[in-house]
């Protein structure tokens, strides 16, 4: 697949080919008009005007598939041109090519105000009128609607800006009801001389809501702001932006209220014109352009500071008994959704199935759980069809609620809440029977038939294990396949092949991993097929060697693809030293991510320490101490006892909120002595505590320093005991009865009457007992 991104139209923008399931752009490198003609055509988009370069329309984020394209002109698609290696490339995203096609069409107000004017149709690379015959009120107000200049206008009888003498495209467009975008109403053939006489051409002035989007959040309800204006998005500026500005974006998405006004292009840098500035909405308004602001493209910004909000979105709360309880859902955009996620797996499909509901994640009972409910679930992830319905707790036991029991689907559900079912949070189950799924887009890999870090390199996929051939394999290649089975970071191919010849499943050909692939799963080959290989001889055969993790290890990255996989292996320290010491990170959903520092402290890393069975922990690290990650941040507001397992038992946050970045990714010091118990934890949450930051809490000093005084005060009576003595010694040897009465007081006089007929040292000692 082709297609054209961030342009004004559907045939012009970058140019972007989806391959090894993601899409990646093109570098500019040789581009020229005879490339961009086969991508025009491939499009159905005419011939090409412009052949475009040095990311004209936007730079792209993800992969660079192609370099060095040189095209003749007559190619089906732009894979069948000479090219450089897929995936291999010495390009910047500075250079991502783009096109402009003939049948690249886009409206403008000429010579007028921003939303005045003269309305012409660019197309076939020539800006030309539009005939005002039959013109509609729909017409206008999609004309407006496609500028970006709000959602109605009016047709200007006065032709205040003067007759033009050249190209009018297009005539008799009747817009009606049922259009619902200008570019689909009927008209008149496009024809370079459409009108009768060219000043019947039309001048509109519009009026009304311009259109807004969120772009780079994760979602149609959060990311960064952008409006569009003359028929272009573009952004706007963060000065002066605040939660009114916020609040009116999100009133006018249907997202719910302003959570938060992000600045800075908290959501990424965009591309294109700064349409809006020093932005200053009273949060009544029901449209971002109705708010003052300086004028369309009047800004003195750069993209460093594009605005961006955080809505609420579309939630509410069905089934409670109150409108504050409840099962939450989620709205799409299209549909109501409540959540569904599979946990403890060695992989994004496959794991025990947990249900979001009433504000928390719960598990599944597998009492007549059966592989139609299984299908279910995979299908309502994302994940395929589903390759067996598992029972018993084989993914592990969940510690929170048992939402579901007796789930009997029929396999043809959207959701797993649609299937007949008991009621929610009544069963008569235990978490040993905690049921889960495997779903054919799960995939593994092995090494068989050989010893632990070598043997034949087999892929699990669609529920088999099939080979890899080894038809354009590369070191590479080999290398990122032995870091994925946790066999080391390099590895040989073997041309001998001991274990014999597979008759059966060979799923991949022609994997060809670059420098640039961090993961085996992202690098290039063929299409997935069960019988890929021209012979099965072709197989490949690996021996992996080079750096492994010390004792203790830091958790393997072949871990996460095995079903035994537990949770002390889903946790490794990055950046420090014999895997106890770095950057925490945890494996969910198919791929490390990282913790995030807030409320994170030494209970918290005592878990993280045990989990990596490194000795106890000596700090609690923040603000990204063994430098920041990468991918996403999976744990927020971890709050620990300090006596869990594994991290993934501590209570926290899902960390998609958005709230954190990778400069506060939490880390740990571990002492490196394995354990040889499981230490006590504190029986009091305020007592004998460290900080964050390895300091003593105020009650533990406290504490100290009362007793310490304690000590002293018990050492100086000891002392005027011995003293005491020695004077009634010394007085019976003088004959001196004072001594001798005063030892009588002691034992008869409060203490405010010995301090009155005492003097020396004695005195400020029985003072200071008194107040103490």
């Amino acid at each position: 697949q082709v297609r054209l991104v961030n342009g004004p139209g559907r045939c012009a923008g970058r140019v972007e080919i989806y391959y090894q399931g993601s899409w990646g752009s093109v570098c500019d490198d040789g581009w020229d008009r005879s490339d961009a003609a086969v991508v025009c055509r491939q499009l159905g988009c005419g011939g090409a005007l412009e052949a475009v370069g040095s990311a004209r329309f936007g730079e792209g984020s993800a992969q660079i598939w192609l370099e060095s394209v040189n095209c003749s002109g007559a190619e089906a698609a732009l894979w069948d041109c000479p090219a450089g290696s897929w995936g291999q490339h010495d390009c910047g995203h500075k250079e991502d090519a783009g096109v402009v096609c003939s049948e690249f069409m886009a409206l403008r107000l000429e010579k007028g105000t921003n939303c005045s004017g003269r309305l012409q149709v660019f197309y076939n690379g020539t800006w030309g009128s539009v005939c005002s015959n039959s013109m509609t009120p729909e017409t206008v107000s999609l004309a407006c609607k496609e500028l970006g200049c709000g959602d109605r206008g009016s047709l200007e009888t006065q032709r205040p800006y003067g007759r033009l003498s050249s190209t009018a495209w297009l005539d008799r467009v009747e817009c009606g009801e049922r259009n619902s975008s200008f570019w689909q109403c009927p008209s008149a053939p496009w024809h370079p001389q459409s009108c009768d006489d060219l000043r019947d051409e039309t001048h509109i002035t519009c009026k009304g809501a311009a259109e807004v989007r969120l772009e780079n959040g994760g979602g149609r309800c959060a990311g960064r702001v952008e409006v569009k204006h003359q028929g272009q998005w573009g952004t706007v500026c963060d000065d002066s932006w605040d939660t009114n500005d916020a609040a009116v974006v999100c009133k006018q998405l249907g997202c719910g209220s302003a959570v938060k006004a992000h600045a800075e292009a908290y959501f990424g840098a965009g591309s294109g014109p700064i349409w809006m500035d020093d932005v200053k909405c009273h949060s009544t308004e029901s449209a971002l352009s109705d708010c003052r602001h300086n004028g369309w493209g009047q800004s003195n910004c750069d993209h460093g500071e594009d605005a961006g909000v955080t809505c609420s979105g579309f939630v509410r709360l069905v089934g409670g008994d109150n409108p504050c309880s409840g099962q939450v859902e989620i709205h799409d955009g299209s549909q109501w959704k409540t959540q569904v996620r599979l946990v403890n797996g060695p992989g994004r499909c496959a794991g025990r199935v947990e249900i979001y509901y009433q504000g928390s994640w719960g598990s599944v009972c597998d009492d007549g759980w059966d592989l139609s409910d299984a299908a279910v679930v995979c299908h309502q992830l994302g994940c395929g069809g589903a390759l067996e319905a598992v029972g018993s707790a084989r993914f592990g036991e969940g510690s929170a609620q048992i939402w579901l029991e007796s789930v009997n689907c029929s396999g043809a559900e959207a959701a797993l809440w649609d299937c007949p079912a008991g009621s929610w949070g009544q069963h008569d189950c235990g978490h040993k029977e905690d049921a889960g799924v495997v779903c054919s887009e799960f995939m593994a890999l092995r090494l068989e038939n050989g010893t632990n870090c070598s043997g034949r390199l087999q892929v699990f996929y669609n529920g088999t294990w099939g080979s890899v051939c080894s038809n354009s394999m590369t070191p590479e290649t080999v290398s990122l396949a032995c870091k994925e089975l946790g066999c080391g970071d390099r590895g040989s191919l073997e041309t001998q092949r001991p274990y014999g010849r597979l008759s059966g499943t060979a799923w991949l050909d022609r994997v060809e991993c670059g420098e640039r692939n961090s993961s085996f799963w992202q690098c290039p080959s063929a299409p997935w097929h069960p019988q890929s290989c021209d012979d099965l001889r072709e197989e490949t055969h690996i021996t992996c060697k080079g750096s492994q993790p010390e004792t203790p290890p830091a958790p393997m990255a072949a871990c996460p693809s095995t079903p035994s996989c537990t949770d002390r292996e889903k946790i490794r320290a990055m950046g420090g030293e014999k895997g106890c010491s770095g950057r925490v990170e945890v494996w969910h959903r198919g791929s490390w991510g990282t913790v995030c520092d807030d409320s994170w402290d030494m209970r918290d890393a005592e878990v993280a320490c045990r989990q990596l069975g490194c000795g106890p922990a000596v700090s609690a690290l923040a603000e990204a101490a063994f430098g920041e990650g990468s991918g996403p941040i999976w744990l927020e507001q971890v709050e620990c006892r300090g006596t869990e397992p594994s991290l993934q038992d501590c209570w926290a946050r899902p960390g998609d909120s958005g709230a954190c970045r990778h400069k506060e990714d939490a880390a740990v010091n571990c002492s490196d002595a394995p354990r040889t118990a499981a230490p006590t934890p504190p029986a009091d949450p305020t007592r004998g505590r460290l900080t964050g930051s390895g300091r003593v809490s105020l009650p533990v000093i406290m504490c100290i320093i009362l007793g310490a005084l304690v000590c002293l005060l018990l050492a100086l009576l000891a002392g005027q005991v011995r003293s005491a003595r020695a004077g009634r010694r010394g007085s019976e040897r003088a004959q001196e009865p004072f001594p001798e009465a005063v030892y009588e007081e002691i034992g008869s006089s409060p203490a405010w009457q010995k301090q009155a007929r005492f003097s020396g040292s004695g005195a400020p000692i029985l003072v200071l007992i008194k107040s103490l």
